[in-house]
């Protein structure tokens, strides 16, 4: 479960990114962040992973308020966290196959275990022939695969994913979407901001509608 609290952001220029936000997600939900461009989509996401803290209000993921972990508490949290990003965060010099295992091998397991969940994930997001190939060698879709494929491979809960299309043509921001909808349909959380509102109906899924770091809407019913 995410639930923020009464959460509001402010930024040093006095910017309010967000103000008085309250919502609870339950665990397995697929929820859409929608607003426009600078509304406040990414600052949620970036709270819920401890990116940012908030100026005022709570945000929990179960019953740990995520503002108030300590220092070293916060790798712990993170592990239960996928991180999908609209720019991939690819490393260029690494493979595939490579990109992917970085998540396990920060968490110190072994080759062995690797290698195996990794080609089970290659799998789940259609790359597997291409294990070997380096990011210069792929398209822009297959490069959100490998982000995707590392944000689950860590057996994280909750999957955040900001604007994963926004840089795709429309035939394969589809691919990627349905994609990300069968994670979910694995007992994944689905937190993803989008812009594109035909996406958004098609699934019907609960909207979280923000605008000018006010929220507007929490609704099950589509946009």
């Amino acid at each position: 479960m995410v639930r923020f609290n009464n959460v509001t952001k402010t930024f040093p220029n006095r910017k309010v990114a967000l103000s008085s936000v309250d919502f609870t997600i339950s665990d397995g939900e697929f929820v859409f962040l929608v607003g426009p461009s600078g509304a406040g989509k990414t600052t949620v996401l970036r709270l819920i992973f401890h990116e940012l803290l908030p100026t005022s209000g709570s945000v929990f993921i179960n019953d740990i308020e995520v503002n108030k972990l300590k220092d070293d508490q916060i790798p712990f949290l993170r592990r239960k966290i996928g991180y999908i990003f609209q720019d991939f965060k690819i490393l260029h010099t690494r493979t595939a196959a490579e990109n992917i295992s970085v998540t396990l091998e920060i968490l110190g397991q072994k080759k062995e275990v690797i290698d195996k969940k990794v080609k089970g994930i290659l799998e789940t997001v259609g790359l597997l022939d291409k294990a070997n190939y380096f990011p210069s060698q792929l398209s822009l879709g297959e490069l959100q695969r490998i982000a995707i494929g590392r944000a689950v491979i860590g057996n994280a809960d909750i999957i955040l994913a900001d604007e994963p299309t926004g840089n795709l043509d429309p035939k394969t921001s589809w691919e990627i979407l349905k994609l990300i909808s069968n994670i979910n349909k694995m007992g994944k959380t689905i937190i993803m901001a989008s812009h594109n509102i035909d996406m958004v109906n098609s699934l019907k899924k609960r909207v979280i509608a923000i605008v000018d770091g006010k929220q507007v809407k929490s609704t099950k019913v589509y946009y």
